[in-house]
């Protein structure tokens, strides 16, 4: 007979097992679960043969007259000045020198990470005019506010980088605004990041910190940072994003190819032709990276929402949101290229149930199509006009919960764990039992931030809500938060390159975001 094992603890070693935390990133997320695919193979062809028709037929508009020549010189079709028509020959050629795969490197080589193919990451939202504050009060950012955020982005172990304006900060002149974003990224986080896109010249000064973080040499062939290019849909990309997108190209550091999507507004009001449209934006940009650069890593990207017929607001979380997704994963893989899209979107005014499900359903659906890049994991709120402390906490725990999930079944201790039946037998309880001691925390993911205890406990402990705990989340870790080490030399470089570049570009107000 197998003899029963000493119990060690019991409940109180596994609230205390509980109550540790790291701060550690968690690894890319290596998926294992099958991929919500609802389109069949000749679905995916027709897709595909209606985006490389609107691309010979129908041509894309790039204002832009670096890119016009650029294109001719490839022997594209250019009519009306600036409209390019791409024959599908063309396009597929030119894409196929894209890497399906790369690793993103960090000033931290622990924080190295594989990227594209089954492994995804998860990147805070950018871009928030507003924040609601350790308060929850809803005000303009300041510079402070941002290395706040950059510094939970860097305590919270789903969080995979500290992307770049997660709060735009007001207290400081816009034309400047790029440099101090990007100083405060690297800083408060040894992550990797995001890279500014606000025009060509911006690009290239954060290229050029990032050179001096990591030198030149080594971003010839190491993807540090990320860029992202929205497109104007319908079928327009700008001078101001391509420029920028040339920066990375040339740099060979990886751009999100990102069509702006408000389906029924600048999309056909149809799932199925709104993504044909936006494959065939997406596929016109991701081309044109390989005419820079050929090689050089490039992103499938978009922005995806609908738009409510009744007021023109952009919605999330609604169900064409989640099929526009899974169909946009099946044509990535069909083309064999790393691919983006949003994640935890809401429309909400404050971190309340609606919030919640909007994010919810996102984030759902986004694990399940495979998505590689998901911006946007925590914070975002009110359509994007905000950050929400509160929802960047809880929603960091969320896609920490979906990574466990998106894992798959582990199997690794099946034979142990049924050996403690046999320890237990009938009526006993695992919770002394060894293997429950030393698997518990990996077997069942605890939140940390939901409240499961029995309500007259929850009362006795204050009758907090999850705003309140997130918030005093927030609190603790960045009174606990410690600044990753910076070399004293390139550090100083840094302020040195700011400095004189601040001294260069005259002072200007005007606001520049983007999504």
């Amino acid at each position: 007979m197998r003899e029963k094992r000493q119990r060690r603890g019991g409940r109180a070693a596994l609230r205390k097992a509980r109550e540790t935390r790291s701060s550690a990133m968690l690894p890319a997320l290596k998926r294992k679960l099958p991929l919500v695919e609802p389109m069949d193979p000749e679905q995916v062809e027709k897709i595909d043969n209606a985006s490389m028709d609107i691309l010979e037929d129908v041509g894309v508009v790039f204002r832009d007259p670096q890119a016009i020549d650029d294109w001719k010189s490839v022997g594209a079709d250019i009519r009306d000045g600036d409209r390019v028509h791409l024959d599908r020959a063309l396009v597929r050629e030119l894409i196929s020198s894209i890497p399906s795969s790369f690793t993103y490197h960090a000033r931290n080589p622990d924080n190295n990470l594989p990227f594209g193919n089954d492994y995804g990451i998860f990147v805070p939202m950018t871009g928030a005019p507003y924040l609601r504050d350790l308060e929850d009060k809803r005000r303009g950012p300041t510079l402070d506010d941002l290395a706040n955020f950059h510094k939970l982005a860097h305590m919270l172990p789903s969080m995979h980088s500290s992307a770049h304006h997660i709060v735009e900060p007001m207290d400081h002149v816009i034309s400047h605004r790029h440099l101090r974003i990007t100083y405060s990224s690297m800083k408060h986080s040894d992550k990797t990041f995001m890279g500014m896109t606000t025009s060509g010249k911006n690009a290239e000064d954060t290229l050029d910190m990032a050179a001096i973080l990591f030198g030149e040499k080594f971003l010839e062939d190491h993807a540090v940072v990320t860029g992202n290019c929205n497109g104007n849909s319908p079928l327009v990309w700008d001078e101001t994003m391509l420029s920028a997108m040339r920066a990375f190209n040339r740099r060979n550091q990886p751009v999100l190819c990102s069509p702006f999507v408000l389906g029924g507004a600048n999309t056909p009001a149809s799932t199925a032709a709104a993504v044909a449209q936006l494959n065939a934006e997406a596929l016109s940009a991701l081309a044109y990276t390989q005419v820079v650069r050929k090689g050089c890593p490039a992103i499938y990207g978009h922005y995806l929402s609908t738009v409510s017929m009744a007021s023109g607001a952009p919605m999330a979380g609604t169900p064409e949101v989640s099929l526009m997704n899974f169909m946009i994963g099946q044509m990535a893989r069909h083309y064999d290229v790393p691919w983006r899209t949003s994640n935890t979107l809401g429309g909400a005014k404050t971190f309340d149930a609606q919030a919640g499900y909007e994010s919810a359903s996102t984030m759902m659906a986004v694990l399940m199509s495979g998505a590689n890049y998901m911006w946007h994991s925590a914070g975002w709120n009110e359509a994007g006009m905000h950050c929400s402390t509160a929802k960047f906490i809880v929603d960091a725990e969320q896609c920490a919960m979906g990574y466990r999930m998106a894992e798959g079944i582990r199997w690794d201790d099946f034979d142990e764990a049924l050996a403690a039946v046999r320890d237990i037998g009938p009526g006993g309880h695992y919770l002394g039992h060894p293997h429950t001691l030393e698997k518990f925390q990996d077997a069942f993911f605890i939140p940390k931030l939901f409240d499961n205890n029995p309500i007259e406990q929850w009362i006795a402990e204050g009758s907090q809500e999850i705003t309140e705990r997130a918030l005093k989340e927030a609190k603790a870790l960045l009174q606990a938060y410690e600044e990753p080490s910076l070399d004293v030399a390139i550090d100083e470089a840094l302020r040195d390159y700011i400095d004189r570049r601040e001294r260069e570009i005259p002072a200007v107000e005007a606001l520049n975001t983007e999504y």
